[in-house]
């Protein structure tokens, strides 16, 4: 048979995904390893899907999105993100996953550079690779509380690159980054004149952080921003994101859209504008219950002397367990998985820095989060 192109090979496997499949062969699992909301839907908005399906709303919708969310999510980011745009920046995407892969098929070639934050989101480096473009990591270091180091992002700039990709709050590790770091990131940017994509799936779930969005400081029309439903609403089987563009692309983005899934499901729309629109304290309930979750996680780490960064966002605790993992923390973590039936992502999925770490998901019942971190081997 003829072969698959190269770059596609170049792909990496999700670390992830391996723990979470091997899980559900198994059972008494306590999984910890993916990132899913453990509450339910609110009743509004599964009340929206219904009624769209019951009134036959399954046609094609424009490849932007439908006239309302996109209205919405206009209304939106001015109240909440201080971003102002007009309704042709905002294209409503399957999930923030294809937010930012399109972001970044839209600002590569073959051979360009992407400076991906590690540990990072797995998808970052996915999606360059499918793209025939080279991931560069820079690293979030423990010394340097999981900031970047601007002195290294210099270092790592060529003339290939063209993209700086941020995430705060952070997937793994639960870190905001504030205005001032935020700054220093665009100012980077513009010195080296490239475009910022920056993942913001968890823009609601801080705790005691306040989130800001990078594109409200950028005054360059340099930044792309993916948002998302699926951790905000518990919306993950949904798929429902948007990605926010500079202003003026709307025709090649109406372009791009089309050759990649056309449109979001109308049904999955009509729920998302019940979302965003709609009473929003479920999400102030949800954002509590991950908090008092890593607070009591948190407690028991402490009592038990396992090192972890303390998130002041998302719905993880980034944990040190280099003292069982002996230098693979993929493999040991399958191991406590077999033999303690705990799942959890190795932190070495989100990239070399992550070697020795794993990422622990909060958003479970308060009782199989703290027993499946009592399962964690002791320091010695």
């Amino acid at each position: 048979m003829p072969s698959l192109a190269p770059h596609a090979l170049s792909v990496p496997a999700s670390g992830i995904r391996r723990i979470f499949e091997i899980a559900l062969e198994l059972d008494d699992v306590i999984m910890l390893a993916v990132g899913e909301p453990d509450l339910p839907v609110a009743p509004h908005i599964l009340a929206a899907a219904a009624e769209a399906w019951a009134e036959d709303r399954t046609n094609y919708a424009p490849n932007g999105g439908i006239a309302p969310l996109r209205a919405a999510i206009v209304a939106k980011l001015a109240r909440e993100n201080a971003i102002e745009v007009d309704v042709e920046q905002v294209w409503v995407t399957v999930g923030a996953t294809q937010a930012l892969h399109q972001a970044l098929a839209l600002l590569l070639e073959p051979g360009d550079e992407v400076l991906v934050p590690d540990p990072g989101y797995t998808t970052f480096t996915m999606s360059t690779r499918l793209l025939s473009a080279v991931p560069v990591a820079y690293q979030l270091r423990p010394d340097n509380d999981f900031a970047p180091d601007l002195a290294e992002l210099e270092r790592l700039v060529t003339a290939r690159t063209r993209v700086l990709v941020v995430n705060s709050p952070s997937n793994p590790l639960g870190r905001v980054f504030d205005e001032s770091q935020l700054r220093a990131l665009l100012d980077f940017a513009k010195r080296h004149d490239l475009w910022v994509l920056s993942d913001e799936v968890y823009e609601f779930l801080t705790f005691g952080a306040k989130h800001v969005s990078i594109a409200s400081l950028d005054d360059e029309d340099r930044v792309f921003t993916a948002f998302s439903l699926s951790k905000t609403y518990a919306m993950t089987g949904v798929r429902v994101g948007y990605l926010v563009v500079p202003p003026g692309l709307a025709p090649i983005m109406r372009t791009v859209q089309e050759t990649t899934v056309s449109c979001v499901a109308m049904p999955d729309q009509f729920a998302a504008v019940a979302a965003i629109t709609g009473d929003q304290q479920h999400v102030s309930d949800a954002r509590q219950h991950y908090r008092a979750n890593l607070e009591a996680a948190c407690s028991l780490l402490d009592e038990r002397g396992i090192r972890y960064l303390r998130p002041r966002g998302a719905m993880y605790l980034w944990l040190d367990v280099s003292y069982a993992s002996g230098g693979d923390v993929a493999g040991w973590a399958e191991r406590l998985l077999l033999h303690e039936r705990v799942a959890v992502a190795p932190g070495s999925a989100f990239g070399r820095s992550g070697e020795g770490w794993i990422r622990v998901c909060a958003a479970a019942t308060r009782a199989d989060l703290l027993e499946g971190l009592r399962r964690l081997p002791s320091p010695t």
